[in-house]
């Protein structure tokens, strides 16, 4: 009999049904395993790292599979960094960098892939292969990736002495079980964390070309969305409707979709997406597919479910507009990474005073005040790659502190949300929010708005959203 977990509703395998299902299987053909596409990028990524912390033993997990309810998973997708050193895509895997003579020596340790030679092929229904198909294994993994592997059981033995040197450096809040097996050094630590943002903050050609894809699925995800807009009942047709299409052109949606109707377009991460939507209101979609290579796309427009802006709506959008081409126009190398936002939150101060809503831009935009902030809670940009919020342990000073520099991509993204309880809102403008968001490459003589194609200003947006309602 089998010691594995069994769910509730399973009954046990007796020996006869083990014996039985061990026997009259064809041989596996052992083809060799293709490479993955890339293989020298990824090594040279490895490389890079080896370069950059010398000397060190360097520990970067993928991570595991997590619970969603009792005994089901969610779908995996694989730590950033383990995948960005190499485009391994499985569960539980470790990369370890072990120095050897001036670089490194790279290892993957993996599960072994027994394959039809232990009953757990069978009785597992976490990880055998007739429940959830079969591992790479590690023959198939050192072909496949170019990296000498292996099995996981080795890995403590293997990495004992680097830690009891205390010459070892973990990637940390990936992988539990390994955070607890191998002591912190948080310093340390950190750093091989920083080092690793960093290295992802300027994006190569390629990079730039999975952006591109993730990009354009995404335009079509919008479109159909405005083409399903006119028969959408509720947020979660919008929701369900984007998401098909990142399934089926991508890996996945980059991140949980937002898709806010009316006032819930003034809560900023609104993804419980359960509200009816109405004729004459705004909808505000946040949402990115990702690419199979895991690079996402993070656009955000704001759409008259009517075809029509009201004059309020298009007053409100025309100003996060306007916030929005003054932000590009501080997308250049050399700029301060904040200098993008700044001159959003003076086109949105003096927005602001205009309509009513602050008494005096001047003030408002004074550092010991930012009353702008209330209706407008984030800044504009943020990384942009394999993760949405991207190279988010990169130092202050090579990122939100630092300067822009060429292949460097990043959202842009002004937003104005007046909530219908603020009192200091006149009352025609409570309940409209509105963002309107792209994706840029900072280019070695400017900016090269990656989302361009998707419709942005009030006419295009308007003409794009009529176009579903006219009859076939």
């Amino acid at each position: 009999m089998s010691d594995q977990p069994r769910a509730s509703h399973d009954t046990g395998a007796p020996e006869n049904l083990v014996r039985f299902m061990m026997s009259g299987w064809a041989t596996p053909p052992g083809t060799p395993a293709s490479s993955v596409e890339g293989a020298e990028r990824f090594a040279a990524r490895r490389d890079a790292l080896s370069r950059a912390l010398p000397g060190e033993t360097l520990i970067v997990p993928t991570g595991h599979e997590k619970i969603r309810a009792n005994d089901t998973i969610y779908r995996f997708r694989p730590g950033t960094d383990f995948y960005y050193l190499t485009g391994n895509l499985e569960p539980d895997n470790v990369l370890v960098l072990v120095p050897a003579a001036d670089a490194h020596s790279a290892t993957l340790y993996c599960r072994p892939h027994p394959g039809k030679t232990d009953a757990t092929f069978f009785t597992d229904r976490m990880k055998g292969e007739l429940w959830v198909g079969p591992r790479l294994g590690l023959t198939q993994t050192a072909q496949r990736y170019g990296i000498a592997t292996k099995p996981l059981d080795a890995l403590a033995g293997d990495v004992a002495g680097a830690v009891a040197g205390g010459r070892y450096r973990v990637l940390r809040g990936v992988d539990p079980e390994l955070d607890a097996a191998l002591p912190p050094q948080p310093a340390r630590d950190a750093e091989l964390a920083t080092v690793l943002s960093e290295m992802r903050l300027i994006k190569d050609e390629f990079e730039v070309c999975e952006l591109r894809n993730a990009i354009e699925a995404t335009h079509r995800a919008f479109d159909d969305v405005v083409r399903a807009l006119p028969q959408a009942e509720t947020e979660r047709t919008v929701e369900g409707v984007f998401n098909l299409r990142a399934r089926v052109d991508g890996n996945d949606t980059g991140y949980s979709t937002i898709a806010a109707s009316g006032p819930n377009a003034c809560t900023l991460h609104w993804t419980r997406n359960d509200r009816s939507i109405g004729e004459n209101e705004l909808l505000l979609l946040d949402a990115g597919v990702e690419a199979e290579t895991l690079y996402t796309a993070d656009i955000t427009r704001t759409l008259p479910v009517s075809g029509s802006f009201t004059p309020e709506q298009r007053a409100v959008y025309e100003l996060v507009l306007a916030a929005q081409d003054a932000a590009f126009a501080q997308c250049a190398p050399g700029k301060d990474f904040l200098d993008p936002n700044r001159a959003a939150m003076e086109v949105l101060a003096h927005g602001l005073e205009r309509l009513g809503i602050i008494s005096s831009a001047q003030d408002a935009l004074r550092d010991e005040n930012q009353f702008y902030k209330r209706y407008s809670l984030h800044n504009v940009s943020h990384m942009l790659g394999l993760d949405v919020h991207d190279c988010a342990a990169a130092r202050a000073e090579a990122y939100k502190l630092g300067e822009l520099r060429p292949g460097m991509v990043l959202t842009v993204e002004p937003g104005l949300y007046f909530q219908l309880d603020d009192l200091t809102v006149p009352a025609r403008y409570r309940g409209i929010g509105v963002r309107v968001e792209d994706d840029v490459l900072i280019t070695e003589t400017g900016v090269d708005v990656l989302s361009a194609a998707i419709p942005r200003g009030v006419e295009e947006v308007e003409a794009w959203v009529r176009s579903a309602r006219i009859p076939a």
